[in-house]
C-alpha cells in the first residue's frame, strides 16, 4: 500500500491497523485485571471499581489523548515521540530533554512487554497442566522471534491483520458469553465506581498501577501512525475498543461470581474461556502476543534509527531485509533486546511478578509526550485555555499513575527505570559531545584556497592521490570548509586530484525527504554537494553520490573522464576516493570534570559505534580515514624553563 493511500480509509488499512497498531494494548486483558487484584480477595468493589477505572482510562488516555488529539500532531504523516520533537525542536532547546527522556523510557519498556505478554498466554495452560515447563516454552518463543528478525517480517506480516482480527473478535465473544444474564455489570460505566475503588478500598489509590496496564500500548499506537494513517487507526480503534470493553466487563462479571475468594491459578481472562475451547484460545492468545511483541520490536528499531539520524544515539548498523517501506533491522538492538527479555523471564519467572516492572517507564514516556504535545499545540496557535486545560488534565491523570506505579519500584520497577536512565544518559552525552565538537569546529572560507587547489590539481610534480577526491563535511555553508579538511589536502601529504568534492548531509525534519543540490565552486575543480535527507532515510551516500555525479555528467555540468591519456582516449571515468575526518581527544586539554566525563564517555561510545564510512554506506576500498586531535582548551600555565 502506498503512503498516500494510507490516509484514506480502506479495508487493507483497517486490517493493517488491527495487525500492527493495537497489538500491545490489545493483549492487555491477559494480565491487567490480575495486576489490579494481586493478592487481594475478590470483592464487588474491586470487580466493578476496577472495570470502571479501566473504561475511563481507555477513554481519557487512549481515545481522547492519543486517538483524537495526538494523532493530529503528524510530521508529513509520521508519528512517534521523535517525530513530534522534530516538529517543535527549532522553537526551544529545552524540548530535547522531554524528547530523549520519552524515547529512552519507551525503549526501556520494550524489554518487559514481550515476556509478560507471551508468559501470560502460555500460563493459561497451567491449571490443567501444573507441571508445564512455562519458562522454557516462553524462552523458546522469544528466542525464535528475535532470530527471525534478520530475515525481515514481510513474509509473515500479511498474517498480522487477520490473526489480530480473530483475537479481538474472540475476546469480544468471550466477554459477551460471560455477560449473558449479568448485564447489570455495565452500571460500572458510572465513574463513581472508580472513585469508590480509589477511596474506599484499602490502599485503593495504589491499584492505579495495575489499572494503567490497560493503556500501555497507546504510545506505540502513535508511533505507528506512518504505517497506517490517522483515519484507519481512528476507525479501527472503534472496533478494538468495543472488543476490549466487552472483554473487561466480561471479566468483571466473572469476578462477581467469585466474590470472597482470592485468585488461584486461573486468571480472570482465562476464566472466560470454556474448557472445550481452552487449547484453541491459548493458541490464538499466543499468536496475538507474538504479533504484539513483533510490533514492539519493529518499533524499537524505528525509534533507534530516528535517534541515530537526529544525532542522539551512537551509529549502529541498519539492515533493510526487504523492500517494504519502513522495514528495518538493527542487529545490535535486536540482540540486546533479546538478552534483556531472557533476563526478565529468568528474573521474574511468572507474569504476575513481571507486572511490578511493567508500566512505570511508559508512564514517564506519556508525561513527556504530554509536555511536547502541549508545546506543539501552542506553536499551532491553539486557544491557550484549551492547551492549559489539556495539560492540567493529563498531567493530573498521568501524575497519579506515576505515583501509583512508583510503589512497584522495589518490586521490579527499578529494572526498566534504571535502564531508561542509562539510555537517557547515553543519548544526552552523545548529543552534548557532538555539540561541543561543533562549537570547537573552525570553518575557513574556501575562496582564498581556490587558486592553490587549482594549481595543485595541475602540478604533475605531486603524485596524484585520486582523480576525484571526496570529503564528507559537517559544514552547512558551501562557502566554508573545516580547517581539518584544508590541512588534510595541503599541509599533510599534499593530495592532488582533478576534482575536489565536498559533500554535506543535512538531516531534515521531513521524515522521508530525499533531495540534493549542487554548486560548482570552481569549474572542473571544486564541487559542493548537499544532501537533504529525512530523519527516517538511511544515508546510503555511496549510492546517492553516484546518482548525483551521473546527473551532473548527463547535464554536461562536469566531465569526469580520466585525465590519464591511456584511459581518457577510451572514455574511462576517473576513480573516486572518499576521505573521512575523525577526531580523537587530545592530551593537550584542561577540561572541567563534567566536560572531561562527557567527552571520555563519548569517545568510548564512538569506539564501539559504527564507523562513519560504514554508516554512510561508502565503498571501503575507496575510503581513507584521517584522524585529527580535538583540543577543547589548552593548558594556560606551562612552567617550562629554558636553561642556558
Amino acid at each position: 500500500m502506498e503512503k498516500n493511500n494510507l490516509n484514506k480509509l480502506s479495508t487493507a488499512g483497517f486490517l493493517i491497523s488491527i495487525g500492527i497498531v493495537f497489538g500491545d494494548i490489545g493483549t492487555s486483558p491477559l494480565y491487567t485485571y490480575q495486576a489490579i487484584i494481586g493478592s487481594h480477595v475478590v470483592t464487588e468493589l474491586i470487580a466493578l471499581g476496577g472495570v470502571s477505572a479501566i473504561f475511563w482510562t481507555l477513554f481519557f488516555q487512549t481515545t481522547v489523548k492519543y486517538v483524537f488529539i495526538t494523532l493530529r500532531a503528524d510530521n508529513k504523516g509520521e508519528g512517534g515521540i521523535f517525530s513530534l520533537y522534530t516538529l517543535i525542536r527549532k522553537y526551544r532547546k529545552w524540548l530535547l530533554f522531554p524528547a530523549i527522556a520519552g524515547g529512552s523510557f519507551l525503549l526501556a519498556d520494550s524489554i518487559i512487554t514481550p515476556p509478560i505478554s507471551v508468559s501470560s498466554a502460555i500460563e493459561g495452560l497451567k491449571p490443567g497442566n501444573p507441571d508445564l515447563p512455562v519458562i522454557p516454552i516462553v524462552l523458546t518463543i522469544l528466542i525464535l522471534l528475535f532470530v527471525i528478525q534478520r530475515k525481515g517480517t514481510a513474509f509473515i506480516g500479511k498474517l498480522f491483520g487477520p490473526v489480530m482480527l480473530v483475537w479481538f473478535t474472540m475476546i469480544a465473544v468471550l466477554g459477551i458469553g460471560e455477560l449473558s444474564g449479568n448485564w447489570h455489570v455495565f452500571k460500572a460505566l458510572n465513574p463513581y465506581y472508580a472513585y469508590r475503588l480509589l477511596v474506599e478500598h484499602p490502599g485503593g489509590f495504589w491499584l492505579l498501577g495495575g489499572v494503567f496496564l490497560c493503556t500501555t500500548g497507546a504510545e506505540a499506537l502513535y508511533s505507528d501512525l506512518g504505517h497506517c494513517g490517522r483515519l484507519n487507526i481512528q476507525i479501527s480503534w472503534l472496533y478494538v475498543k468495543i472488543c476490549l470493553v466487552l472483554c473487561y466487563f466480561g471479566q468483571a462479571a466473572w469476578l462477581l461470581d467469585h466474590v470472597g475468594s482470592p485468585l488461584a491459578e486461573i486468571t480472570p481472562f482465562f476464566g472466560l474461556i470454556p474448557h472445550w475451547f481452552l487449547i484453541p484460545g491459548i493458541i490464538i492468545a499466543t499468536m496475538a502476543t507474538i504479533i504484539a511483541s513483533q510490533a514492539l520490536i519493529s518499533g524499537s528499531f524505528t525509534l533507534v534509527s530516528e535517534a541515530i539520524r537526529l544525532d542522539l544515539w551512537p551509529k549502529l548498523r541498519v539492515v533493510f531485509p526487504s523492500d517494504e517501506k519502513g522495514q528495518m533491522y538493527i542487529p545490535t538492538i535486536n540482540w540486546l533486546l533479546m538478552a534483556g527479555c531472557i533476563a526478565v523471564v529468568l528474573l521474574f519467572k511468572e507474569s504476575k511478578n513481571m507486572e511490578a516492572a511493567f508500566g512505570l517507564s511508559v508512564t514517564l514516556t506519556m508525561l513527556m509526550t504530554t509536555i511536547l504535545l502541549s508545546f506543539y499545540l501552542y506553536t499551532k496557535k491553539i486557544n491557550m485555555v484549551f492547551i492549559i486545560t489539556l495539560l492540567l488534565v493529563f498531567l493530573t491523570i498521568e501524575g497519579a499513575f506515576l505515583v501509583a506505579n512508583l510503589k512497584k519500584f522495589m518490586h521490579g520497577g527499578w529494572v526498566t527505570l534504571t535502564l531508561g536512565l542509562l539510555i537517557f544518559t547515553v543519548m544526552y552525552i552523545w548529543h552534548r559531545a557532538r555539540e561541543i565538537k561543533k562549537e570547537l569546529q573552525t570553518l575557513l572560507p574556501i575562496e582564498p584556497y581556490i587558486p592553490v587547489l587549482k594549481e595543485l590539481s595541475t602540478d604533475e610534480k605531486v603524485a596524484k592521490y585520486a582523480t576525484n577526491l571526496v570529503y564528507l563535511t559537517s559544514s552547512e555553508y558551501s562557502g566554508k570548509i573545516e580547517e581539518t579538511s584544508i590541512n588534510s589536502i595541503l599541509y599533510k601529504q599534499p593530495k592532488r586530484a582533478d576534482f575536489y568534492w565536498f559533500v554535506h548531509i543535512d538531516v531534515v525534519d521531513e521524515p522521508y525527504k530525499m533531495a540534493y543540490k549542487t554548486e560548482v565552486i570552481a569549474n572542473q575543480d571544486i564541487v559542493w554537494v548537499t544532501f537533504k535527507l529525512g530523519f527516517r532515510v538511511a544515508p546510503r551516500i555511496n549510492l546517492f553520490f553516484r546518482k548525483v555525479v551521473e546527473d551532473m555528467v548527463q547535464h554536461k555540468e562536469i566531465n569526469i573522464d580520466s585525465h590519464y591519456c591511456s584511459l581518457n582516449k577510451h572514455n574511462i571515468a576517473g576513480d573516486f576516493r572518499f576521505v573521512v575526518m575523525q577526531s580523537f581527544l587530545s592530551f593537550e586539554n584542561e577540561l572541567s570534570y563534567t566536560n572531561d566525563f562527557i567527552l571520555k564517555v563519548y569517545f568510548l561510545l564512538k569506539h564501539i559505534s559504527l564507523p562513519d564510512e560504514k554508516e554512510y554506506g561508502l565503498d571501503y576500498s575507496n575510503v581513507t580515514v584521517e584522524k585529527s586531535p580535538l583540543i577543547v582548551s589548552t593548558p594556560k600555565n606551562i612552567n617550562l624553563i629554558r636553561e642556558i
